[in-house]
């Protein structure tokens, strides 16, 4: 099968970097984007219209394209089905899919294959508050949560019951609290033969369920970073996977991984591999997806820091004086996705190269792209 044109489900900052590595690999890409205001709309070779569940706008896009991949999980999946049983070739499959999109058949799929996650279950809209449930406890909506929404930390028992009166109050999952050392993600990818790729194991730094910074290679044990692949190679495996993934994990005080979420797409984890990588993780979906031999995932720099670029106002302007001053620290590149601020927004990312990897130089890197970004 030749693959020389892939569609995306989705115009924003993923698939915009994703329209940059296309055509590097003598790759059209050509986007589902839901506003001519999506980042991706000023780099694909091919736009048309239409919301994420846009299942009519998805048939006009596998009009044009070999293969369709996703840049986030906010599809009509029911809807879809009747394109991939007429043809239409999703990578992944709307089968290895389907069981990641709700955060408790996730869970499910996950503990089914052997992974480690923490205590779960799903909870009814219509089900009363539980007072012997303890505290603190974690909810998620089931669908659509991403960047911290849809996910609820319940420290005070008056605030879950506040939370618990909500009218509009969704089909939830409920966890286990888990007192983690810290947070880490992996993203690794295979293609139709069942070659896998992984990158290196990255820790990340979540502020209000927010990515805020990522460091890679984090400074975690082999026997870690080797579960961690073992992990990824088998959800991969297990699930049929073409296409590629990005795993979060929690690492606990006894040096145990606890699969936290998984997104099937490329990652805010993985920005820093367009830069301090041989391959990015763009770069490295295309190949999974157009069947091309996958490219080498290394680092060739020591280590890499990346940080997010969030907007902390509602502007129209581009922060120009700000993202100067991020490029002359040492070893940096900016990523601007030209959005519009508003607090909570990802703007863009910063990634800084390390010539000789420190845990501690890192993280005041990061501290210090981060100050100069909001002073």
């Amino acid at each position: 099968m030749t693959i020389k044109r892939i569609g995306v489900i989705g115009g924003g900052q993923l698939a915009w970097m994703l329209a940059g590595e296309a055509p590097k690999l003598g790759i059209e890409l050509v986007v589902q984007a839901a506003s001519r205001n999506d980042p991706a709309v000023a780099r694909a070779a091919k736009v048309l219209y239409g919301a994420p569940d846009d299942a009519v706008a998805t048939a006009e896009l596998a009009r044009y394209c070999d293969a369709i991949a996703f840049e986030n999980e906010l599809v009509d999946l029911p809807a879809l089905r009747g394109l991939e049983a007429a043809g239409v070739c999703f990578r992944p499959g709307l089968d290895s899919l389907a069981p990641l999109l709700d955060k408790y058949y996730q869970r499910r799929c996950l503990l089914a294959a052997g992974l480690p996650v923490p205590d779960f279950e799903a909870i009814a809209p219509d089900r009363p508050l539980d007072p012997n449930w303890t505290l603190p406890l974690v909810l998620k909506t089931r669908r659509h949560g991403y960047d911290g929404r849809g996910t609820f930390i319940f420290s005070d028992p008056s605030d879950l019951k506040t939370f618990w009166q909500r009218p509009d109050r969704p089909a939830l999952l409920r966890e286990a609290y888990v007192p983690f050392e810290c947070e880490l993600a992996i993203v690794a990818a295979r293609n139709a033969a069942g070659d896998i790729a992984t990158f290196p194991i990255t820790e990340t730094r979540q502020v209000a369920q927010v990515c805020r910074w990522a460091i890679a290679p984090a400074p975690v044990s082999t026997a870690v970073s080797d579960r961690a692949r073992e992990i990824a190679r088998t959800l991969l495996q297990s699930l049929d996977i073409v296409g590629i993934v990005a795993i979060e994990f929690f690492l606990d005080a006894g040096d145990r991984l606890l699969v936290n979420e998984i997104a099937p797409r490329t990652h805010n984890s993985g920005h820093y591999t367009l830069d301090a990588c041989y391959t990015s993780q763009f770069a490295l979906q295309l190949q999974a997806v157009a069947e091309l031999p996958l490219g080498a995932t290394a680092l060739h720099c020591d280590g890499a820091v990346m940080v997010n670029l969030l907007g902390y106002e509602h502007a129209d302007r581009d922060y120009r004086d700000k993202r100067r001053r991020l490029e002359d620290l040492p070893g940096a590149s900016v990523h601007w996705y030209g959005k519009t601020a508003r607090p909570g927004r990802k703007l863009g990312h910063a990634t800084l190269l390390l010539d000789r990897y420190d845990y501690e130089t890192a993280r005041a890197l990061a501290d210090r792209a981060w100050e100069i970004w909001v002073e």
